[in-house]
């Protein structure tokens, strides 16, 4: 019962400190809107990158220009979802050094729905928008014998990818108690990995593919799966289960995630600034 109660208490602060910067931002909704437009399209120019590699080259690794655009469709979408929510993570490392994260300490709501909500910047839905259109259109032009499992895991694949991500940024965040700063570490392997899993699986070293899918299972975003849909062998040979695993590897790393953050928390020293 303390349990739930705490988690609604901590969505509760979440969406107050969110709806407030959301407010804010929409006090001039012009600016806003062109700056959720400039944001969808500087993250497009990663899908250009592939469409001219694509100009040059019938198959990556293999793999068409459709199911490549169906990967990175996955990965930008999962991944907008988990930035629009926790994003602005990455700051917490300035927050510790210039003292204020005392201050969250000291507030009467859960210092984890108010470091996630903190700066929350609507103006990200343009990377979702951008990524659900890629998406939206690999999914037109893919060759799949489409099966009812193919078409559930589809949504199952993004939603789950968001969690996973998120559980990801709050692991980073507690790094970064832990290391009183290491933003860039952080950054690494979220949008490092959001990058990294826009590619096939095929076109890297087999260590970093394990490495990818049993020590920091962002394969689960969308490479397990996905291979799967697409007909393909994985290249370093899961059972076939292994594709509707993802839901169970969210939930894992929500819970390690949880540990992490618990333990960076028990862990700080106030700088005293």
């Amino acid at each position: 019962m303390g349990e739930r109660s705490a988690l609604a208490e901590g969505l509760r602060a979440y969406g107050l400190i969110a709806g407030m910067w959301v407010r804010s931002s929409m006090t001039y909704r012009v600016s806003f809107a062109v700056t959720v437009l400039g944001n969808g399209v500087v993250t497009l120019l990663d899908f250009v990158g592939i469409l001219l590699m694509f100009s040059q080259v019938d198959s990556l690794g293999g793999w068409s220009l459709p199911e490549v655009a169906f990967l990175y469709g996955l990965s930008a979408t999962s991944f907008g979802i988990a930035d629009l929510v926790l994003g602005s993570m990455d700051v917490l490392g300035a927050r510790i050094r210039d003292g204020s994260f005392d201050t969250l300490l000291v507030r009467p709501a859960p210092v984890l729905a108010q470091v996630g909500a903190d700066r929350f910047a609507l103006r990200r839905l343009g990377r979702i928008t951008q990524g659900a259109l890629v998406l939206g259109w690999a999914l037109t032009v893919v060759d799949v014998d489409w099966s009812a499992a193919k078409v559930l895991l589809v949504p199952v694949m993004v939603v789950s990818g968001a969690v996973i991500f998120s559980a990801v940024f709050v692991a980073g965040a507690a790094f970064q108690i832990l290391a009183q700063d290491a933003a860039e570490v952080q950054n690494a392997f979220t949008y490092g990995g959001t990058t990294l899993l826009q590619y096939p699986p095929t076109v890297f070293g087999k260590d970093l593919v394990r490495g990818v899918t049993f020590m920091l299972p962002l394969a689960f975003v969308n490479w397990v799966p996905a291979a799967y849909v697409l007909g393909r062998p994985y290249p370093i040979g899961l059972p076939q289960w292994a594709a509707f695993a993802s839901p169970l590897v969210a939930v894992a790393c929500c819970a390690l995630s949880g540990l992490a953050w618990r333990a960076g928390l028990r862990s700080y020293r106030s700088t005293g600034s």
